[in-house]
């Protein structure tokens, strides 16, 4: 790996201050310069680990064929719901009231 290959040019600098809305008379250039390098160099090291897999492989695809049945089930019938709690009249369940009233 060369350093050379690692360096940026100065309108590739200047496309970064136009896309950061840096200005170049408000940013240390040679600062932001050594940044931006260490920052390529960083992806220079992570691109050595590339496995060149495909990231979606890892998450297999669903069939809709494989889910299950969309079929509607009964649910609790209103007398049994009338056994579950006292709280239950006309149809309603009865809740504690959580906004009180103006006062």
């Amino acid at each position: 790996m060369s350093v050379e290959k690692n360096k940026i040019d100065s309108n590739t600098l200047d496309a970064l201050l136009f896309l950061s809305r840096l200005s170049p008379e408000s940013t240390n250039m040679d600062i932001l310069k050594a940044q931006v390098d260490q920052i390529v160099e960083y992806f220079d090291v992570l691109s050595e680990y590339d496995d060149n897999e495909n990231p979606y492989d890892a998450y297999p695809s669903t069939t809709a064929d494989k889910l299950r049945d969309d079929s509607a089930v009964s649910g609790v019938e209103m007398q049994n719901l009338k056994k579950m709690t006292p709280e239950f009249l006309d149809g309603y369940f009865r809740v504690p009231k959580v906004l009180g009233g103006g006062a």
